[in-house]
């Protein structure tokens, strides 16, 4: 059986919080065409992604990549910042 590997989703957002050790919140937004309204509505949802050197800092750009659990609400991980 041949092995296909995987694409993990990649996320763009900017970082809202720092505080934590070795954690970033990044605020990811959205865009999308209301079915109903036919209006463009914009939607945030918040992350936690893993940092393991600190890097990022509150307002950076960042790409963020599907990892595997690290700990109850960080299933992300830090890949660039922008």
């Amino acid at each position: 059986m041949e092995q296909t590997k995987k694409i993990k989703r990649t996320l763009d957002g900017v970082v809202v919080s720092d505080s934590n050790d070795k954690t970033v919140v990044v605020k990811v937004t959205r865009r999308f065409k209301d079915s109903v309204y036919s209006k463009f509505v914009s939607q945030s949802k918040k992350y936690h992604a893993h940092d393991e050197k600190n890097t990022a800092k509150t307002g950076d750009a960042v790409t963020i990549i599907e990892s595997r659990p690290h700990s109850k609400l960080k299933k992300w991980e830090l890949l660039k910042i922008n």
